[in-house]
């Protein structure tokens, strides 16, 4: 599984959490995920998701996701059309809603990633390649099963389609 996309980098990178990602007062105002995903980050970068196209990337530091453990988070992260998080580290339960959700969050050294830098994640080998700064990144392979999961839409939809857990 292969992504790509422009870096978006976040102005405070360690210690959002899900208050920041999408604030209490829209997560329970606003049903539709298209709507909750026009605020998502408001309160850190208010021009944060005016400068989204599809396929790009949060960029955060540490501890990205803590908090609530609501799924609002990730899912306006999600309808916003982000293709993966990519922090330093994950709140455990942030990390898991996402994959519930059919997002990627992947733990990656995120210091040399600059605003607008073009990426490709490579999912199946483990590798991040920065095209901007002709330079690559390690990291762990994502396994088989996080990545049937991810192509099925997340867990919800997995097991919809298969009536339960088929990897």
């Amino acid at each position: 599984m292969n992504l790509t996309g422009k870096a978006r980098c976040l102005p405070q990178k360690d210690d959002i959490n899900t208050d920041y990602i999408i604030s209490g007062r829209y997560k329970f105002k606003i049903q539709d995920p298209n709507e909750l995903a026009k605020h998502v980050m408001e309160d850190v970068d208010p021009t944060f998701y005016s400068r989204l196209q599809p396929g790009d990337f949060l960029v955060a530091g540490k501890n990205f996701g803590c908090g609530s453990s609501r799924e609002q988070a990730p899912m306006a992260i999600k309808y916003a059309n982000i293709s993966a998080v990519l922090a330093k580290s994950f709140a455990r339960i942030f990390y898991r809603n996402c994959f519930n959700l059919g997002l990627p969050a992947i733990e990656v050294d995120t210091d040399g990633i600059d605003e607008g830098d073009e990426l490709e994640v490579d999912l199946d080998h483990g590798v991040i390649r920065n095209k901007t700064k002709n330079k690559e990144l390690k990291i762990a392979p994502l396994p088989k099963t996080m990545q049937t999961l991810l192509a099925d839409g997340g867990l919800v939809e997995h097991f919809k389609k298969y009536g339960g857990f088929k990897i």
